[in-house]
């Protein structure tokens, strides 16, 4: 990043583009905590900025890392070899609703809760629902798939774009997919940039699917004494052939690091807490929230609240909402992990988790979207105690190994980035890491984009 590519820079963003020391600390870092200081930071307008930029790294060999908000766990969007951060905070334009065909098209920068809001003011709805909703961005949530707590009945990013337009690793501008409900002319190229992390394509535009927003939902909070029960309960409704929207299952240590902001009270012998919403047609959610709260209390629940109404709602959803940031109080330093089993082994994955912690002589907080098997696992450490990280470490890559052994996945939501590197060949194995090394280089024949993420050898760090 010499002179000249910073001159060159210049006369594609003029004053777009930082270079101060202050402005490329604010994209040195994100949610895992690590920080990586970028050469330069560009705010691109459009596509042609995008590809211009990428052409000229091409031609001098440095690299391009896209950003949104900076709010992913796995380190996805650090620049760990230095280059220039594109943020795509400025391409934010929502450009089309279509309440015929319900279809969106937007610029990756807008924020999903803006998203979800414009559209259900026309009585729309989109499903993806991550727990950062409020400032992460479309153009993040499609490089990692992200998933969040109504993936157990409406599925996750994936499943809502049909079409994608993207700056390849060649600077060649690609337009994906479709913007009818089938397509199925060649391969599924949209599917292949969905998830890869900004290391194939960088996104510009997208063309999501819409639904019709549901016109009513119950939530019930149901206290159990272990989570082994709790998780035998989301078996035990997905056996009444109820497809909740959300069912989130909290551990003792989740619910009592925001029981006091909550101001939640809680049965005695609570060991965990499950929160389910249903939703659909008014009549049809009010039989089935009733099911619920029967299987609920056949399952040994300590007592089940519903909500009354929206603000009742609006309070149960804020004390799931609320964990992430208030795990700290167990601990400072968190490594978070988004483990997924299959429902039927929730019960086995919990009780190895309980054991592994005491074993390790761990803090580790257990919540996450227990409807689709996806385990948010924290393990909570001071920093301070390299013995103490050393266990952590250890126990992390216990978790994976066990997750496997149950036909699970390393990741649900967050992606590899740096972080799951090291592990990613222990899921899908040496041909399996080959196959998509050979794809990686025929989209990004010279290694320009987000460089240093997913495969091992090119990870800059492990933690």
């Amino acid at each position: 990043m010499n002179e000249k590519v910073i001159s060159a820079l210049r006369e594609i963003y003029g004053e777009r583009l930082k270079t101060s020391l202050e402005d490329r600390i604010c994209y040195s870092y994100d949610a895992t905590g690590k920080e990586f200081l970028p050469d330069a930071v560009a705010y691109p307008l459009n596509a042609e900025e995008v590809r211009r930029t990428v052409l000229l790294a091409n031609e001098h060999r440095f690299p391009v890392v896209p950003r949104g908000a900076g709010s992913g766990f796995s380190g996805g969007s650090l620049p760990v070899r230095g280059g220039v951060v594109l943020s795509t905070e400025r391409m934010d334009r929502i450009l089309s609703i279509d309440t015929e065909n319900l279809v969106a098209v937007l610029e990756p920068g807008v924020v999903t809760e803006t998203l979800k809001e414009e559209v259900k003011k026309k009585g729309l709805f989109y499903p993806p629902d991550p727990a950062s909703l409020k400032f992460c961005t479309i153009g993040g949530n499609l490089a990692e798939c992200a998933g969040g707590m109504c993936a157990v009945k409406y599925g996750v990013t994936r499943d809502y774009v049909l079409g994608l337009e993207a700056v390849l690793g060649t600077g060649e501008l690609v337009r994906t997919g479709v913007s009818t409900v089938k397509g199925v002319v060649g391969y599924d190229l949209t599917r292949m940039l969905v998830g890869s992390e900004g290391t194939l394509g960088i996104i510009t535009r997208a063309t999501l699917r819409l639904v019709p927003l549901p016109e009513f939902a119950a939530t019930l909070l149901a206290f159990f004494p272990t989570n082994e029960m709790g998780a035998k309960a989301v078996a035990g409704i997905v056996e009444e052939r109820i497809t909740p929207c959300a069912m989130e299952l909290m551990d003792r240590t989740a619910v009592d690091c925001v029981r006091q902001s909550a101001d939640l009270s809680l049965p005695d012998e609570t060991g965990c807490a499950l929160l389910i919403e249903v939703d659909g047609q008014e009549a049809t959610v009010a039989r089935e929230a009733d099911r619920v709260e029967g299987a609920c209390r056949r399952f040994g629940a300590l007592e089940v609240r519903r909500a009354a109404d929206a603000a009742g709602r609006d309070k149960l959803w804020a004390l799931r909402r609320s964990i992430s940031p208030a795990v700290r109080k167990v601990n400072p330093v968190k490594i978070n992990e988004d483990i997924v089993v299959p429902r039927s082994r929730l019960a086995e994955m919990f009780a190895f988790l309980s054991g592994l912690a005491e074993r390790k002589s761990l803090k580790i907080v257990n919540f996450g979207h227990a409807g689709d098997g996806n385990i948010h696992v924290n393990v909570m450490i001071s920093g301070k105690d390299e013995d103490e990280r050393r266990r952590a470490e250890e126990a992390v890559e216990e978790v994976f190994r066990k997750t496997v052994e149950l036909g699970g996945t390393i990741s649900g939501e967050h992606g590899i980035g740096i972080a799951k590197a090291p592990y990613m060949e222990m899921e899908v194995g040496p041909l399996g890491v080959s196959v998509m090394k050979r794809l990686k280089s025929c989209f990004d024949p010279n290694g320009i984009l987000n460089p240093g993420k997913i495969f091992l050898e090119e990870a800059a760090v492990r933690r």
